[in-house]
């Protein structure tokens, strides 16, 4: 269940720091009974960008697959090995 604020806790910022730590998501901040604002710690920050990064390369290389562009990873461990004269 999304954790929702209105702007005025703002004012307790130690209050909203541990409220941002303790529940490891981000707290909804709402202005005049709507939405206005998304924070949350830093950890959870860190996270989400490293989760979008890694959907990004995912839907790049399905898109790259799809398009026939793809290469088969058996045949690019066959080259290193045969390159570099070594099991990986």
């Amino acid at each position: 269940m999304p954790n929702i604020r209105p702007i005025r806790d703002l004012r307790n910022t130690l209050e909203i720091s541990e409220l941002c730590h303790s529940i490891d998501e981000p707290v909804f901040i709402t202005k005049n009974g709507y939405s206005d604002m998304v924070i949350m710690s830093s950890e959870v920050y860190d996270e989400l960008v490293t989760a979008i990064d890694v959907f990004t390369r995912l839907s790049v290389s399905v898109g790259e697959i799809n398009s026939g562009n793809g290469v088969d990873g058996n045949e690019v461990l066959k080259k290193m090995r045969e390159k570099y004269g070594y099991e990986l």
